[in-house]
């Protein structure tokens, strides 16, 4: 790491912290013993979400946060569960280790957090995402509901 004052190449670390998605390294040069900062981050690829008309977009995470928080309006959840749901879903979509996902994917994961959430919530987002033509869909979602709780 070249030392922001004088280029020389020899420095060393002198404290390290876990920073907000980075690490935080606090170095000194041995050459002028000037101290600086620098973060270390994990490179990661973007990850794109096929919608679907097939068109490719980047993932975004405020997108899910949004749509959760208004399927849940009014409804006893914190917006801290909410950040958990979305960063476990988040972690699934990463674990498939492909740089593209379907937006199917994307909403099933969310669904599968929202039911163990706030079953309401659930049944909101799920007669949005799933665009129910009519009352049949939204009575057997139920009834799945109704069996995963017997």
């Amino acid at each position: 790491m070249k030392c922001p004052k004088c280029q020389s190449d020899e420095s060393k670390v002198v404290d390290s912290r876990q920073a907000e998605n980075a690490i935080r390294r606090r170095r000194e040069c041995e050459a002028c013993h000037n101290r600086f900062t620098t973060f270390e981050r994990i490179e990661e690829m973007p990850l794109l979400v096929i919608k679907k008309d097939d068109t490719r977009e980047i993932f975004n995470r405020d997108k899910i946060i949004t749509g959760i928080v208004r399927s849940a309006r009014k409804r006893p959840v914190s917006s801290e569960s909410i950040e958990k749901a979305v960063e476990r879903v988040e972690r699934k979509i990463r674990m498939l280790s492909e740089n593209e996902v379907r937006s199917e994917i994307v909403g099933e994961f969310v669904m599968e957090e929202l039911a163990d959430l706030d079953e309401i919530t659930y049944v909101r987002f799920a007669s949005v995402y799933r665009s129910f033509k009519d009352v049949s869909d939204l009575e057997e979602l139920l009834r799945n509901i109704t069996n995963k709780n017997k």
